[in-house]
């Protein structure tokens, strides 16, 4: 038995050719119209730096994904037995999305630096720039998710956790805020070799 009939692959097709064709026209009309340029810089440099880019957002949103899936987690076997403390306990799933915005502004600061002339000096402080913030907040995301499952658990027994739960939160945040400052740090020198 086939698994895909063929009136499906048929219609698949039809879909897919004209969506081939049109990509393949559309990556090979500017590179007709225009003339080469030279490169002004070094090559491989742009590598680096888009490697930054990417780096920062992947790694801060892997952290994020798994602060809010661990803390969720907790929230959920909590609200079973204790549903009025859901909206409160909501605190750690806020705090782990945060760290997607901080991978998210490193990334963006970075694609606008990535202009002509640039050398290996910019690529490499963009490429450590993304790094610092997004390991950083990677980390964050992983003590956020693990202190937010354990303290809303223990906040549904003992109401008196939650303002140390909360202390906990703000101090495993504050680890990606510091990635954060080194990151714009480093990719604001990225500039100085081309003076």
């Amino acid at each position: 038995r086939e698994s895909v009939p063929r009136r499906a692959r048929g219609t698949m097709v039809r879909f897919l050719l004209p969506l081939v064709a049109a990509a393949a026209l559309a990556l090979a009309a500017p590179a007709a119209a225009e003339p080469a340029q030279p490169f002004q810089g070094d090559e491989t440099a742009a590598f680096f730096g888009f490697l930054g880019a990417a780096s920062a957002l992947v790694f801060a949103c892997a952290g994020a994904a798994y602060g809010t899936a661990k803390s969720g987690v907790g929230i959920a076997s909590m609200g079973v037995m204790r549903p009025e403390l859901v909206m409160k306990s909501i605190v750690p799933v806020v705090m782990a999305g945060v760290l997607g915005i901080y991978g998210l502004i490193i990334a963006v600061i970075i694609s606008i630096g990535i202009t002509p002339p640039y050398y290996l000096f910019d690529g490499y402080a963009h490429l450590a720039a993304g790094l610092a913030c997004g390991l950083s907040a990677m980390s964050a995301g992983m003590a956020i998710g693990i202190v937010g499952d354990a303290g809303v658990r223990a906040n549904a027994q003992q109401p008196k956790l939650f303002v140390g739960m909360i202390l906990i939160l703000i101090f495993a945040e504050a680890l990606a805020l510091y990635g954060l400052i080194v990151g714009i740090i480093l990719a604001s020198s990225a500039g100085s070799s081309r003076q």
